[in-house]
């Protein structure tokens, strides 16, 4: 057995009412207009107005996963590829890649929307780590992923190396 198994059956067994659960079940899409206050005088929306978003459509996801309150542990390979700017709609998509224990790793993407043309263009994307907290504000074991398409298992396998090098610099 390797330890991966292991863990789940401590898991399973310490906490027999929690379920798996599919990415699918716990995705959520935010949609949100820019506006004036959202940007600098050139129209370019804050980097940190997208990331307000981003912490928030990813804690959506957290916390349906979970069932429970979910706080934010790290954000990493934010990504802006392109500007977002005044009047353009933010469409951000999350879904869950990756549980370990009472962590979950969310990948959100965004997306903007000029109304008036409707040229879409992939802004950036980002990955969000959450961690689950019981009503006591301890850490708490989350149901597990049920990796039911090809995408589901690569997407878990990925989140899991970066999950690994994640911890490994928390401990440098």
């Amino acid at each position: 057995m390797n330890l991966e198994t292991i863990e789940r059956l401590k898991m399973s067994s310490e906490n027999s009412n929690i379920r798996e659960k599919s990415p699918s079940e716990s995705h959520a899409e935010v949609i949100v207009r820019m506006f004036p206050t959202d940007a600098n005088p050139a129209g370019n929306v804050f980097g940190g107005e997208i990331l307000k978003h981003i912490d928030m459509v990813a804690g959506i996801v957290a916390q349906r996963h979970s069932q429970s309150n979910a706080v934010t542990v790290s954000m990493d390979s934010v990504n802006f590829l392109k500007p977002i700017f005044v009047g353009n709609v933010l469409k951000l998509n999350a879904r869950i890649n990756y549980v370990h224990n009472s962590s979950m790793e969310i990948e959100v993407k965004a997306e903007a929307e000029n109304i008036v043309t409707g040229i879409r263009t992939i802004t950036g994307n980002a990955f969000v780590t959450f961690v689950a907290l019981d009503k006591n504000g301890k850490p708490m074991h989350v149901p597990r992923l049920a990796l039911k398409t090809d995408e589901d298992r690569t997407k878990f396998d990925e989140g899991k190396i970066r999950m690994e090098k994640r911890l490994k610099n928390r401990q440098k």
